[in-house]
C-alpha cells in the first residue's frame, strides 16, 4: 500500500468522500484485487490505495480522462493551464460545444468543465452532449492537484469502459468489490433520481443485485451503497444481504431547501 494521500481530482454527484471520511471502518483491511464498476471520482480507490485494481465506468468521457492521466498527465495539465488562462463565460460555452479528438485534450476539456460547471454535475442531453450551465467557481487548477502521483497510482491499474455486470463477473474469492450505482428506486419523484432512471433503471438495480449475489457466492468481499428506500431494502433482503443505514448531507440541489441530509444504506458481505 502507498502512504501518500491523494484526493479525488473530480467533483462528482453522489461521490463518496463523505463515506471514507465518516465511515472508514466499513472497508476491509485485506483483499486481493480492488474492483469498482461505477468509478466516478474514485474516492474509495484513492482512499484505500490498492496495489491491484480494476476500475470501470460506462461513461467513456470519464474513462478517457483517467486513461489520459495514466498515460500522459503532463499534456493534460498543460492543456488545463490553457483553459485556466482563458476561462470566461464565453470561453466555457465555446469549450462545452467543442469536441476534441486527442485523448489528452478530451481529458483537459472534461476536467475544465467539471471544475467550472454548476455544482460539478455531469449531465448530457438526448444527443449525448454535455449540457450543464456555467457555475460560479473560477479555479481550473487546484492546489490539491497531484496528477503525477495520480498517474503513478493508475500505472498498474486496469481501466475499463464496460457494463457493470461484466466487471463484477471478474471478481474472484477475496477480491473486494465497491459498488456505488446511480440511485434509482421504484416510484420515486425526486428529480435527480428521475434523471438517473434514464441511465440506470430499476431493471438495472435488479441485475446489479443478482450479479453481486453471484460474486458473494464466489467468495468476493462486497460493499454497496444505495438509496435507503423500501424497494431497495426489500430487493437486497430477498437475495440474503444485510445492510446498515447511514446519513449523509447533499448540497447538490440548486435550491437551498433541497440541500439536506439523506439516508443511504451500506450493504456489506463476506467480511
Amino acid at each position: 500500500m502507498l502512504d501518500k494521500e491523494v484526493l479525488p481530482f473530480l467533483t462528482w454527484a453522489g461521490g463518496k468522500r463523505w463515506l471514507v471520511k465518516s465511515y472508514p471502518e466499513v472497508f476491509p483491511s485485506n483483499f486481493n484485487s480492488y474492483i469498482e464498476p461505477f468509478l466516478g471520482s474514485g474516492s474509495v480507490f484513492f482512499h484505500l490505495k490498492p496495489q491491484k485494481a480494476i476500475l470501470s465506468d460506462i461513461n467513456k468521457d470519464l474513462i478517457d480522462t483517467y486513461m489520459a492521466l495514466k498515460m500522459d498527465w503532463q499534456n493534460v495539465y498543460r492543456y488545463l493551464k490553457i483553459h485556466q488562462k482563458k476561462h470566461s463565460p464565453d470561453y466555457y460555452y465555446k469549450i462545452r460545444n467543442y469536441n476534441p479528438r486527442k485523448i489528452e485534450t478530451k481529458a483537459a476539456r472534461f476536467l475544465y468543465l467539471n471544475r467550472t460547471c454548476f455544482n460539478g454535475i455531469y449531465r448530457v442531453n438526448k444527443q449525448g452532449k454535455f449540457n450543464v450551465p456555467l457555475g460560479s467557481k473560477q479555479n481550473v487548477i487546484l492546489s490539491t492537484d497531484d496528477f503525477e502521483e495520480i498517474s503513478n497510482r493508475l500505472k498498474d491499474v486496469s481501466i475499463l469502459n464496460h457494463d457493470y455486470e461484466v466487471v463484477i463477473n471478474m471478481a474472484n474469492k477475496d477480491d473486494f468489490i465497491f459498488v456505488d450505482p446511480p440511485y434509482t428506486v421504484n416510484h420515486n419523484d425526486n428529480g435527480f433520481i428521475q434523471y438517473n432512471e434514464k441511465l440506470f433503471s430499476w431493471a438495472d438495480q435488479i441485475r446489479l443485485c443478482e450479479a453481486l449475489a453471484r460474486a458473494r457466492d464466489r467468495g468476493a468481499k462486497i460493499i454497496m451503497t444505495n438509496a435507503n428506500h423500501e424497494s431497495v431494502r426489500n430487493l437486497y433482503k430477498e437475495y440474503g444481504f444485510e445492510f446498515k443505514i447511514v446519513s449523509r448531507f447533499s448540497g447538490i440541489s440548486s435550491k437551498v431547501k433541497g440541500r439536506r441530509k439523506y439516508e443511504e444504506i451500506i450493504v456489506k458481505s463476506n467480511f
